[in-house]
């Protein structure tokens, strides 16, 4: 199992230079700097930036690499990037949270340095001309607050907020024009954030003003939205927008476009100037952009506009695999090791949302492991049952990671598991018993025979070595009458038997395996002596009763001795 035994986030300010504390992450999850090193404590991060690196020796987490909160997150509020720390003998997940927090390194900008807008001298007081806004990649009070506009007799400034919370700003005019008074006026506008210090940047404003044309474009609806699949393809029609004017002829001709474009943001839209047609011009990507909002202006010739806000729905399509990665994973296993023994430690990431982005993994083989969940992604592949190295020394383990959207997309990994042994079968002889025969009188170290045993283990558990075991023949060891050969279990006699005085002997030789403790098996062996013709007939004293009979064949050859053999004498007697 996984031992998950804490979490805890940090708080740190962007820009900060390599190499200065971000925690000790020792102190905060209460562990012993030598069970870092010992762990081999290591980094998991899901982001290919390794923004932050632990220094094992003092157990500080600190800055590898200048962390760029705008180029991290974007416009998030909230920015943050997630790491675990796992340690291993025995295996233990630890989950960190680091939270970037903003500070004030940009001043808003304008796209352009000059707004040049063209009015007429017939629009009326209170005429709204929405201005180009200035971005700030700051968030917060870093970001962009407020607009200012130089005092002047005509124009005040308005100030708003969109639903995205981004600063704009209508310039409203004040007093009416008079283009035979003065046909142009310059004006600045600031762009001011909330910083300390206050950052802020300035744009030039160029009013042209003209004749006759007192009426501006109305577009149809104040909000427009829609939604549409990340997977359509470019030049795809999305929408229609229109927009009207109460002035004729020519000066009711409108042309559209899009405005507040962030600069180095690329639109994914293109609108129809003149139809008011827009259209799919780029790859859209759900896990880049779930959504885009875009400010729209329909212009008369005479510069007079109406502005419309369009708000586009992407929608998720599961066009993402889920992707597996080995977080820990040693590739062998001992086979004594018990059920539940931790083999590896996998993460699946898939990076479509809701049901597209939930992903179960699974084992396909009929194999004595599984898997459980663990924290955040994280899955472990534990043994299920007692392994056996002598019935199956390697599995293939083949995982599947499938997603839950329609259809379900699915990824494959084949892990290959070595079993190491143990020493848990002992030597098996070939026979239950052995048994040879001798000629006696034999010449010592004759080889007797050759016993065999084997063992199912590995290495130095399955090398056998030979011996006999201690006992007596006759009142004397056995190893004064057989040796054994350790290796190859050949027995030999250490000296000429004689079968008049023993026929048959036996005794136990042992198999032994390498292994620790070493195991072994016994066998009976039985030698039997084969008799020769080795001793010639020995002369008795006749029995003096029979000798005295007139009728013994001895007496009648005149002798007092008669010849027997020996082995009839002792049969007899």
């Amino acid at each position: 199992m996984v031992a998950v035994s804490g979490q805890i986030r940090y708080t740190i300010p962007e820009e900060m230079r390599k190499g200065l504390l971000v925690g000790d992450v020792a102190k905060d999850l209460g562990l012993d700097v030598r069970r870092l090193v010992s762990g081999r404590a290591r980094l998991v991060i899901d982001d290919e930036n390794p923004y932050v690196a632990l220094n094992q020796n003092k157990g500080h987490l600190v800055v590898n690499e200048r962390i760029d909160r705008e180029k991290l997150c974007a416009k998030k509020s909230l920015c943050s990037f997630a790491l675990e720390i796992v340690l291993e003998d025995p295996l233990e997940l630890f989950s960190i949270t680091i939270e970037v927090q903003d500070i004030n390194d940009h001043a808003p900008a304008f796209p352009k340095k000059e707004i040049n807008l063209e009015i007429s001298e017939s629009t009326l007081a209170g005429a709204v001309f929405l201005l180009e806004s200035a971005t700030d990649p700051d968030v917060g009070i870093n970001s962009l607050q407020s607009y200012y506009l130089k005092e002047n007799q005509h124009f005040i400034l308005k100030q708003h907020a969109g639903a995205d919370g981004r600063k704009y700003a209508e310039m409203v005019l004040y007093s009416g024009l008079d283009r035979e008074k003065q046909s142009e006026h310059a004006l600045i506008l600031s762009a001011a954030d909330g910083g300390e210090p206050q950052k802020s940047g300035t744009v030039k404003i160029h009013v042209s003003v003209l004749d006759a044309n007192d009426n501006a474009p109305v577009f149809t609806q104040m909000i427009y939205k829609t939604s549409v699949l990340e997977n359509v393809l470019p030049g795809a029609f999305i929408l229609r927008v229109s927009a009207v004017d109460a002035d004729q002829g020519f000066n009711a001709n409108v042309t559209y476009s899009f405005t507040h474009l962030e600069e180095g943001s690329p639109c994914p839209f293109d609108i129809n100037p003149h139809t008011g047609e827009i259209k799919l011009v780029d790859k859209l990507d759900y896990e880049v952009s779930p959504s885009y909002e875009l400010n729209m202006r329909a212009r008369d010739p005479w510069g007079l506009s109406g502005a419309s806000k369009l708000m586009i729905e992407v929608v998720d399509v599961n066009d993402n695999s889920p992707v597996m990665t080995l977080a820990s994973y040693a590739g062998k296993i001992s086979e004594d090791s018990p059920p539940g023994t931790v083999v590896g430690l996998i993460s699946v990431q898939d990076k479509d949302s809701g049901r597209n982005g939930q992903v179960r993994l699974t084992l396909h083989e009929n194999v004595p492991f599984k898997i459980k969940s663990s924290l955040r992604n994280y899955y472990t592949l534990i043994t299920e049952q007692i392994l056996d190295r002598e019935r199956d020394n390697k599995y293939n383990i083949t995982l599947t990671a499938t997603d839950e959207g329609s259809p379900p997309l699915s990824s494959r990994k084949v892990l290959v598991l070595d079993v190491s042994d143990i020493n848990d079968n002992a030597p098996t002889f070939s026979q239950s018993a052995y048994s040879t025969i001798i000629m006696e009188n034999n010449t010592p170290g004759v080889s007797l025979l050759q016993i065999h045993a084997t063992d199912p283990d590995q290495g130095q558990n399955a090398r056998i070595s030979y011996l006999i075991t201690d006992g007596e023949i006759n009142g004397h060891p056995v190893s004064s009458y057989f040796s054994i050969n350790s290796d190859s279990g050949v027995i030999q006699s250490l000296r000429s038997l004689d079968y008049e005085q023993i026929k048959e002997l036996d005794f136990v030789v042992k198999a032994q395996d390498g292994g620790s403790p070493p195991l072994s098996s016994n066998v009976t062996v039985k030698v039997l002596i084969q008799d020769q013709n080795d001793n010639p007939p020995q002369r008795i004293q006749s029995d003096k009763n029979l000798l005295d009979q007139p009728d013994s064949p001895l007496e009648d050859q005149g002798q007092h001795y008669g010849y027997v053999g020996k082995k009839h004498f002792e049969n007899e007697s």
